[in-house]
């Protein structure tokens, strides 16, 4: 196996918890969580991993900017931000949305790592504003070096092939894994990683905003990808990939019950904070999927908790997370 280059910031291995009053309540499988909101990059969160990759590939590339895109509260932007801070890039993002008149959350920590932001209002145009950003940064001498989105190219999905391979280090039996999948990188790296390192149990992808379809297709070829780039030749199928999309309907971002129940009970159960866009999602259809007999009694189910908590900041969602009353 090749060692790709690789930069490590990330604060590893990341803790392995059970939630035992969660598991009693829900009264189904025993319930672990991996704490990769604690990767130590700007808060933490699972970009941290891909990023240790990318950077590494952009300096060896002879970059002097990093450019990349997300929303305007995305986690990968301002893990990315903080990436180019602490490695001496320039940082250019592009933000889909309304700039908010006041910058909070992770926009404004976007800005106190010096990026420059440029905003597309329609998501539509965002590939192509996202071009003429990269081109114009060439045309300057900033040698960019761009950052797919959520860090999803075959070197970011290394990331969380190699975490596989942390994970069976820390000795817990998992019969299963869930986390929320989105844009793929994850989802790729640890379908790799399974395979790589002998993973036995199954790794279950809860969709954010992807159709079931789309993904299984991009995940088993940017895993194939991925295994490239470690110099070995890995075929994998839609079969190879897990996922669901019974719970990404309502739109990204968009709060419902689903999520403000999930993110409720694992700060009032457990102690820890969700997001209400991925993790709160995510943990919401796993609660859901629990309530209705899909993981059996005794099995171990491990919820890889992949960050998001400064969203929790952000005036879109306060006042749909916390009700007036609690508050009295």
């Amino acid at each position: 196996m090749i060692n790709p280059p690789r930069l490590r910031f990330a604060h590893l291995p990341t803790a392995i918890e059970p939630l035992p009053r969660l598991s009693a309540l829900l009264g189904g499988p025993n319930l672990f969580i991996k704490r990769d909101d604690q990767t130590g990059l700007a808060l933490g969160g699972n970009k941290t991993r891909k990023l240790e990759f990318l950077v590494a590939e952009a300096q060896a590339d002879g970059a002097k900017m990093l450019i990349s895109a997300g929303a305007v509260q995305s986690n990968h932007c301002r893990q990315t931000a903080a990436a180019a801070a602490r490695h001496g890039f320039e940082c250019q993002l592009v933000l889909t949305g309304e700039k908010p008149a006041e910058l909070t959350a992770n926009v404004l920590m976007d800005a106190l790592f010096g990026a420059q932001i440029t905003w597309v209002q329609d998501r539509a145009d965002r590939d192509l504003v996202l071009k003429e950003t990269f081109d114009q940064a060439w045309e300057a001498g900033k040698r960019p070096y761009l950052v797919p989105y959520g860090g999803s190219s075959p070197t970011g999905a290394l990331g969380y092939a190699f975490a596989m391979q942390e994970f069976m280090a820390q000795g817990l039996h998992a019969d299963w894994m869930v986390f929320g999948t989105s844009s793929g990188g994850t989802h790729a790296g640890l379908t790799l990683g399974k395979r790589l390192f002998g993973y036995d149990g199954r790794v279950l992808g809860i969709s954010i905003d992807e159709s079931e379809a789309w993904l299984k297709e991009h995940v088993s070829t940017l895993a194939g990808q991925a295994a490239d780039k470690l110099g070995g030749k890995q075929v994998f199928t839609v079969d190879d990939v897990e996922a669901t999309d019974e719970y990404c309907k309502p739109g990204y971002g968009v709060l419902t019950e689903l999520e403000r129940e999930a993110v409720h009970l694992f700060a009032r159960m457990e102690g820890i904070l969700l997001d209400p866009v991925y993790t709160g999602r995510a943990a919401g259809g796993m609660i859901n999927l629990i309530q209705r007999g899909f993981f059996k009694r005794g099995q171990n189910v491990l919820f890889w908790h992949t960050g998001g908590q400064p969203a929790l900041f952000s005036s879109k969602y306060q006042s749909g997370l916390v009700s007036p009353a609690t508050t009295d």
